[in-house]
Parts: structure tokens; sequence; C-alpha cells
């Protein structure tokens, strides 16, 4: 049925087309005595340039308009525009999928726009455009949905409510107020809703009117169908800490026990000056027995390590450790160390290291994690597309390879 339907506007639309250039060539020919006036290529190109209209409508506008360029493109906006209103009932199935994310990776946008044929959503044209939708989504902090008609009837009636009560109006008659609430609930509106915002590239002009001007040019009638944004760390707990508190913290930490070692030891007790003769005595008398004890705390010490030797460590070689890296991707020591303890079995080695990592990140698992990035995945021909949030502790870690290769599979995954 809706083929059907869209079959039927499509023949009406071509009738219409049909009539309307008759209409013309009848108006031409009326209008014979009025001379052609000539169009140079340069004016046609510049034209073309400025409106992006085909080489026969460029010709035909300026011949309208007396050679004027600037009045020839005015003609085509509003013939196209015109074009562009009835085309609008059409049935715009196909399209594309486009994302955007912002430097840094701390806001994302991912945006469906739809198109009639898949012809048209694979042209430059349509891809600027949906490219263009995506960040001005980003762009706009406050809209949350496509045109005005989308907004939440509750959210109106929240808004409309807050309207009436405030201040301002008590004094006012019952329908000055109604008009005024009119007036402001339209403006809320519009500041939610995207085709209603100034365009980024040309604040003259507006995103619905963009789009309106792209069907004309295009041919085919488009629609934005929906988006979501993500801002990274949104609604999640977040560090009270700054950098300058924690290595305070640190700090403090590393010198207390210093403090204690300081509290235990006791300063000697300042001594009278001795006589040359006697002190003398003293340091021969130091020197002796420091010789006569020397013997017997080597012995001991000997003794000491004889007790405590531990087995030879394996021999582990660089070869062994360069293979661990590469399967477990820890760092050289810690390669090292888990050959040691298994006898310089790789497998093993590998296993005692995935233990140690998962025990590690179990204990990890509770802290706070607002740092990460916001990523997306466009699958090829545009036709479907992922956003997702992953978050760490620090952004030092979001910069990282690791956890970005990271993000870039899950969007893939999902």
């Amino acid at each position: 049925a809706d083929e059907k339907a869209e079959e039927k506007e499509k023949a009406e639309d071509k009738a219409d087309e049909k009539a309307e250039e008759k209409a013309e060539v009848k108006a031409e020919e009326k209008a014979e005595e009025k001379p052609k006036v000539a169009i140079s290529a340069k004016d046609v190109s510049a034209l073309r340039k400025v409106s992006g209209a085909g080489m026969m409508d460029c010709k035909k506008a300026l011949q309208e308009n007396g050679g004027d360029v600037d009045a020839a493109a005015e003609w085509l906006r509003k013939k196209g525009l015109a074009s562009a209103d009835k085309k609008a009932g059409r049935i715009a199935a196909e399209g594309a999928v486009g994302s955007y994310i912002h430097p840094g990776s701390r806001l994302g946008v991912l945006i469906e726009v739809n198109c009639e044929t898949d012809f048209v959503a694979r042209g430059d044209a349509f891809k600027e455009l949906v490219a263009d939708l995506a960040m001005q989504v980003a762009a706009c902090e406050s809209v949350t949905v496509v045109a005005p008609e989308d907004v939440d009837p509750a959210f109106l009636a929240q808004e409309r409510a807050i309207e009436m009560g405030k201040e301002d109006l008590q004094s006012k008659p019952e329908n000055i107020r109604e008009k005024i609430v009119e007036g402001r609930m339209a403006k809320r509106v519009n500041e939610v809703a995207l085709l209603e915002q100034p365009f980024i590239k040309d604040t003259d002009q507006t995103v619905g009117e963009v789009v309106k001007a792209a069907v004309a040019k295009i041919g085919e009638n488009i629609k934005v169908r929906r988006f979501v944004k993500y801002n990274l760390g949104e609604g999640l707990e977040k560090r009270t800490e700054d950098f300058a508190a924690e290595v305070a913290a640190a700090t403090g930490q590393v010198a207390e026990p210093k403090a204690e070692v300081k509290t235990e030891v006791e300063a000697p007790e300042p001594k009278a000056e001795a006589e040359p003769e006697v002190a003398e005595a003293e340091s021969t008398q130091a020197e002796s027995s420091a010789e006569a004890k020397a013997p017997e705390a080597s012995v001991a010490v000997e003794e000491k390590e004889e007790t405590v030797a531990a087995p030879p460590a394996p021999k582990i070689s660089a070869k062994d450790v360069q293979a661990l890296r590469k399967q477990s991707g820890a760092g050289m020591m810690d390669c090292k160390k888990a050959l040691i303890e298994n006898d310089g079995d790789v497998e093993k080695a590998a296993d005692w290291l995935r233990k140690k990592g998962m025990a590690s990140a179990g204990k990890k698992a509770s802290r706070i994690a607002a740092e990460g990035a916001v990523s997306q995945y466009i699958h090829m021909g545009s036709r479907m597309g992922v956003i997702l949030e992953v978050n760490c502790e620090t952004d030092f870690v979001a910069r990282g390879d690791v956890f970005k290769g990271l993000v870039a599979d899950l969007a893939m995954q999902i």
C-alpha cells in the first residue's frame, strides 16, 4: 500500500511538473516580444557555484532575471523550496547513520538521516549534510528532540505550570497572561528542537531551512529521524580531591614513619674538650677494640649468609621474556619474575600473570571511574552505527593506545 501511495505521489508530482513546464512555455511564447538577454558562461558558472543547480536551470534563471546572478539565485531557491514542499510527504526509508566525536573523546553524537534512495545516500552532498547535522547536535547543549512536535507533552505541561506560576504574571489579566505564556512556551520548545536551531555554518539559516534547501538541491525528501548524544561521565560520581590534595596526602603518609624514627634516636650529649694526651689514648683504645671485633663479625656474617642462601634462580633467556611479553602484554620485569617463579615455563608464567592480574583487577573494581572516552563504530555502508562510553580512573589512561583499542573493540563488538 505504501509503495502504491508513493508511486501515485510521484505520478502526481510529474504531472504537476509537466503542467508547470507547459505554463512556462506558454508564458515564454507570450513574451516573445521581450528580447533575450545574452548570458555569459562566466555568469552561469558563478550561479552554479552559488546555487548548486544544473547548467540549464542556471541559464534559464539568468534569462528570467535579466542576467542578475543574485536575483537568479533567489529565483532558483524559491523554485527549489516550492519543489521541496511537494517532496516532504514522500517516504524516506534509505539514508545513513552518521557520527561526530569531539576531540578528546569526551562528547559524541550518533544520528540517523533518511532519504528516498540509496543512490542519494551514497552521494557526497548527502554525506556532508549528515556530518554537519551530527556536529550541530554536538554544538547544541540544550537540544533533545528533532522537531517541536517531538517534545514530550509531560514536559510541556510541567513548563507551562512553571510559567503560569511566575510572579511577574500574577498581576496581569488572564487573557494577557495566556498569550505571554504561549510565547514563552514556543521559545522554550524551539530551544530543545534541532530543526529550530541556527545552523552552525550559517547562523542566518535554521537547521530546518538547511535540510529543506538540501531537499531542493538533491531532489529527494530528507528527514532527520533520531539522534543520541553522550557526555563523558554524565551522572557519574567523581573524585572530590584535586591533584594537589592527593600529593599532600601522599606526602603526609610518607613523612609519618620518618618522624617516628627521629624520636627514637637520641643525640649524644656534648662532651667537655679532652686534653690532647687523653684523647689520643682513647682513640688508640677504640681502634684496637674494633680490630679485635672485626674477625668475629665477619665470621658471623658468613655463617648467616650460608643459612639464608636461596637456591639458584633458573636461567631466563631474553627470547622467553620477549615471548611472554607478546603473549601477556605485561612489563619486562613482571615477565622475568613470572618466568623465575615458574622455572622458565612460558605457558605457566602467562597463567601466573593472568591470575595475578585478575586478583589485582578484583581489588580495583570498586574504585571511582569517571574519566574515559566516548567512541563510535559505523558499519560499512553507514546503515548501522554504535556509540558507547567506557570509563576509567584517569585521563592519562584514557589517552593511551591500549585503552583506545579496547574502546574501539567494544564498539565493534556491540
